[in-house]
């Protein structure tokens, strides 16, 4: 790594390359070649405008499942090799929603340094049932795969779901998530786009000692307020024209960002 990404005051920005929809979701047209390079275009894109660090993530495949099939598994760890290859900054795997093995599988085999996990340590309801924290089982296939050198990024209380146990601070779920493993914490707001919360990036960082990422509406308007508190953001529908997820990440938005920033 060019520089040290996941430490605190850092202020990492990392971009989101969300493939368009895999085979088998219901979103997929046939076109396996326009993935990979949909997923090669804007890591380059995000990699010439200045962004730090990459993730590959299946975000067209709504709707989601809390595991990938074998196709999307397959698709998921083609086009982060093809972006691995493409571009010389990190790159990290989201395996959504919540695949820590594949997500760990990908990453080793692709060359990946991170991950991110985005129910590491909560109970939560979303569209397809309900998901439960994986956090050992994350530890536990790391260890097993060799890869204890893989950083992982976890979200704590995430966007597109409701916890089961309302009940349960911010804090608690940022205190075992670092606890547990995690290389560095994802504070959300409750929606893709959504700035997150200035109050809940400081709650979390009173608590824990890993970086804290701002992980959903961050753009040019306030990427300098978050990054005041927040250690490093990641960004993806702001980078995109109209905020429409399946458009290619936009050079000029991105720059627009990092300038705001920089």
């Amino acid at each position: 790594m060019a520089r040290e990404l996941f430490t605190e005051g850092s202020q990492t920005v990392i971009g989101m390359v969300h493939c368009l929809p895999l085979p088998t979701t219901a979103g997929f047209d046939g076109d396996y070649q326009k993935i990979l390079d949909q997923a090669v275009l804007d890591a380059l894109t995000l990699e010439k405008a200045g962004v730090d660090a990459v993730i590959v993530e299946n975000m067209g495949d709504t709707p989601f499942s809390a595991t990938l099939n074998k196709a999307q598994i397959a698709a998921l760890t083609a086009a982060t090799m093809e972006v691995k290859n493409a571009v010389n900054i990190p790159v990290g795997v989201d395996a959504a929603f919540n695949d820590c093995e594949a997500n760990i599988a990908i990453a080793s085999i692709t060359g990946a340094s991170f991950i991110r996990v985005p129910v590491f340590v909560d109970t939560v309801l979303f569209t397809d049932g309900v998901i439960k924290p994986c956090a050992k089982q994350c530890m536990d296939y790391r260890k097993a795969m060799g890869k204890e050198d893989m950083k992982v990024i976890a979200d704590v209380q995430v966007k597109h779901a409701h916890m089961l146990l309302p009940n349960i601070s911010i804090e608690q779920s940022a205190i075992e998530a670092a606890s547990n493993g995690a290389d560095g914490i994802i504070v959300t707001g409750t929606q893709m786009g959504e700035e997150t919360p200035l109050d809940l990036i400081k709650r979390v960082k009173k608590v824990v000692k890993v970086p804290v990422f701002a992980g959903s509406g961050v753009k040019a308007e306030n990427i300098k307020e978050q990054l005041t508190i927040a250690d490093g953001a990641i960004i993806g529908s702001s980078l995109k024209e109209g905020g429409i997820i399946s458009n290619p990440i936009s050079y000029d938005l991105v720059k627009k960002v990092l300038d705001a920033l920089r």
